[in-house]
């Protein structure tokens, strides 16, 4: 089958002809529609993580896939062929940017009907990374105030809705072209971090999180009240700021799931969730959409379509 690989750390991202994958008793085989790009791809791409993540080669590009089944292994009775579904895939089922992917059936969920395939590929690491943040760490309260960085990412337009609908005070960091967009995701307080220090803006939150790390991360640890919590996907607390400050510290790697996939599929249905999009790119020019992901300045998601 055709997929968008790399054949060697920080090598160019090629279309080529590999094997499909096998089918697993608990898992599904699909055909891909479409597939979107994150962060972490070229990070392990570049090999930044690969003492605790090492890639095979070639290795197949990207986690988030959908699409349609295919394939049903014999353990599975909550999918069927012909089911259109989405899912973030394991480390082991890696390679959604090919003709087929194998998923396992815990991790899927069925796509809302009322989304693309582009749209519902455009969800499941970076709305999964926002759930566990809110939902299995900071465990964000109704009333609370939380400060999400880079509110226009991937992750950050999901995570401004998810916070709303727990029923959050929500301050994010963008720039000021894209303060509009974030207020109408359902931003109450935007603050332009080329302009303003946001911890000289703010105070006395109960979570932050933190998408830059840095020092950016560092300095988020003022402005939490004693006993916040700074929930982190790209910083650990090597200087121990967090006792410091008297509050929590997590830094976390999402885990797929399935069941949390299907309550964002309800809440797309309601209409408390709605997705971003910044580009979407043929399936032939995946290299340039992987080149505009290094670019580190997309507004939501990039998506390639594999059915053009």
């Amino acid at each position: 089958m055709k997929s968008a690989i790399i054949r060697a750390y920080e090598g160019a991202v090629e279309i080529a002809d590999v094997p499909a994958p096998v089918l697993a008793d608990d898992s599904v085989i699909i055909k891909v529609h479409a597939a979107s790009i994150n962060p972490i791809d070229n990070i392990l791409r570049m090999g930044y993580m690969k003492d605790m993540m090492p890639l095979t080669f070639p290795f197949v590009m990207g986690y988030d896939v959908s699409g349609v089944v295919t394939e049903v292994g014999k353990d599975v009775t909550t999918f069927k062929i012909g089911d259109a579904v989405y899912a973030r895939a394991n480390q082991d089922d890696k390679g959604a940017v090919a003709e087929f992917a194998r998923v396992k059936a815990a991790e899927l969920a069925l796509k809302p009907a009322s989304l693309s395939h582009l749209e519902a590929a455009s969800i499941p690491l970076a709305g999964l990374t926002a759930w566990q943040a809110f939902v299995e760490f900071a465990h964000l309260e109704k009333g609370q105030k939380v400060l999400i960085h880079a509110g226009s990412g991937g992750v950050g337009t999901l995570a401004i809705q998810m916070a709303k609908h727990l029923g959050a005070f929500v301050a994010t960091t963008v720039s000021a072209r894209n303060a509009d967009l974030v207020k109408s995701l359902g931003a109450d307080l935007v603050i332009d971090y080329k302009t303003e220090n946001f911890d000289e803006v703010i105070s006395d939150y109960d979570v932050v999180f933190d998408m830059v790390g840095g020092d950016i991360m560092n300095r988020s640890f003022k402005v939490l009240k004693k006993g916040g919590h700074l929930v982190s996907i790209k910083g650990q607390d090597t200087d121990g700021l967090a006792a410091q400050h008297d509050v929590k510290f997590d830094w976390f790697f999402m885990h797929p799931d399935g069941a949390q996939l299907k309550t964002l599929a309800d809440l797309v249905v309601s209409g408390e969730l709605k997705t971003v999009i910044d580009s979407t790119f043929k399936f032939g020019d995946a290299a340039k959409a992987f080149d505009h992901l290094a670019d580190g300045h997309a507004v939501g998601k990039i998506v390639i379509d594999m059915t053009a």
